[in-house]
């Protein structure tokens, strides 16, 4: 299994992202059968790998945040008619350790050991998600 990794541009936090997708839903520009799509230039080439319980990892205000997990890759033509990909996505939005992480172009690759771990809502246990960041970088967590 292997990840993606993308800059959500235009969005500054989870939340933001949640109230986008649910806005684009209800205003039917969704799909149907209530998968999100992120289109991209290139299709990447580990498809298999991806589909194998693969998640989109997004990148907001200079940190990983949050994640979806990928259903399927489909190849799309633009409206330019040019060739590109649609991520389609898992429309839950799962919260996971801030990790920071510079900037960079279209999407990269993310190994699973690599990948930060979710934060859970629902543990009472759970620490404040910048204290989970702290830790995650001291290699503690």
């Amino acid at each position: 299994m292997i990840h993606l990794i993308k800059l959500c541009v235009g969005i500054k936090n989870v939340d933001e992202l949640i109230a986008r997708r649910k806005m684009l839903a209800e205003a039917g520009h969704g799909r149907r059968d209530g998968l999100n799509v992120h289109r991209t230039r290139m299709t990447p080439k580990r498809r298999n790998e991806l589909l194998d319980g693969g998640s989109l990892y997004w990148v907001m205000g200079g940190k990983i945040t949050a994640r979806q997990r990928i259903v399927d890759l489909v190849a799309a033509t633009d409206h330019e008619g040019k060739s590109c990909c649609d991520i389609l996505l898992d429309p839950e939005i799962f919260r996971t350790v801030p990790r920071p992480k510079r900037p960079f172009q279209g999407w990269r690759y993310l190994r699973a050991e690599d990948a930060p771990k979710d934060v859970t809502q629902d543990d009472d246990d759970a620490l404040p998600p910048e204290l989970a960041a702290e830790l995650d970088a001291l290699g503690l967590l």
